[in-house]
């Protein structure tokens, strides 16, 4: 397979942040990332990566069609995650049905959209407008793990449609990371068959999950790092730990289980350490 951003091959990434295309950098690949928010538009450009400042929802596919080797989608989290109202997990009956629509070509995104609790549910259910009109040769997905069983509305979809999918939960930590991460994931393929990648750690026989003091030099001495998020909500500030977490963590202060940080009384790691993790 080749891929760039010129020719005939694309690939196209919606709610493009860095991540992804980073990996693809080292595959030798590269992407199309489409992304509404500035920081994360400047990110990426910087780094070198392609992007189309947009809102996705809006973007026509017609650019890319016949040319889509490849598609990737991280729509919106917050409203589906563990912490805040999570109001998205209340709007799942429409996304499903919103997926299923534009599964047959019917866009009812507007409508649907203006029903749900929170205005980012219907972002879920993008990803089916550029799959159906595109048909690419791969898709890749993420979201937080309440979304599996949008991820595994898909997967029936695409297999009617000749995909091989598989779906699942996979956390960066089981793949040799600092920090615990769970993700929910789709990978499908019209070219081959297709399986999510096995645990490199933390298994029988396998080395150990790396905790968080043996990277970032504090922490926790004897597990990963919870899930550093983004911070800055309106009640827990720009706290990349979670409240809960952070409650967590104290009490493990002053224990083997934990390491001290030096000459710094806050939990909040630096940009350095949270790329790190």
């Amino acid at each position: 397979m080749t891929t760039s951003n010129q020719g005939d091959t694309l690939i196209s990434h919606r709610f493009a942040g860095i991540g992804w295309s980073e990996a693809l950098r080292n595959l030798g690949l590269a992407d199309i990332g489409l992304e509404l928010n500035w920081a994360a538009c400047r990110t990426r450009i910087n780094a070198g990566h392609a992007t189309i400042q947009c809102d996705v929802t809006q973007y026509p596919t017609w650019p890319f069609k016949g040319r889509g080797t490849g598609g990737i989608d991280s729509p919106p989290c917050p409203g589906f995650g563990k912490s805040g109202k999570k109001l998205g997990l209340r709007d799942l009956p429409l996304v499903h049905q919103a997926i299923e629509d534009l599964s047959r070509g019917k866009d009812t995104r507007a409508a649907i959209g203006a029903a749900c609790l929170d205005n980012r549910s219907i972002l879920t259910a993008e990803p089916m407008r550029w799959h159906y009109d595109l048909m690419p040769e791969w898709i890749c997905m993420e979201q937080v793990p309440s979304v599996l069983p949008v991820w595994e509305q898909y997967a029936g979809i695409l297999r009617a449609w000749g995909y091989s999918v598989a779906t699942g939960v996979l956390d960066a930590a089981d793949q040799g990371l600092g920090q615990r991460r769970p993700r929910a994931v789709l990978a499908a393929s019209r070219l081959h068959e297709v399986a999510l990648p096995a645990p490199t750690h933390g298994g029988p026989g396998q080395p150990p999950h790396i905790a968080m003091a043996d990277v970032i030099g504090w922490g926790y001495t004897q597990r990963p790092a919870p899930t550093v998020t983004g911070g800055g909500t309106a009640t827990g500030g720009a706290e990349p730990f979670g409240n809960g977490t952070r409650q967590a963590m104290r009490k493990a202060m002053g224990t083997p289980l934990w390491r001290d940080r030096a000459g710094v009384p806050h939990l909040r790691p630096t940009i350095a350490e949270s790329a790190a993790l």
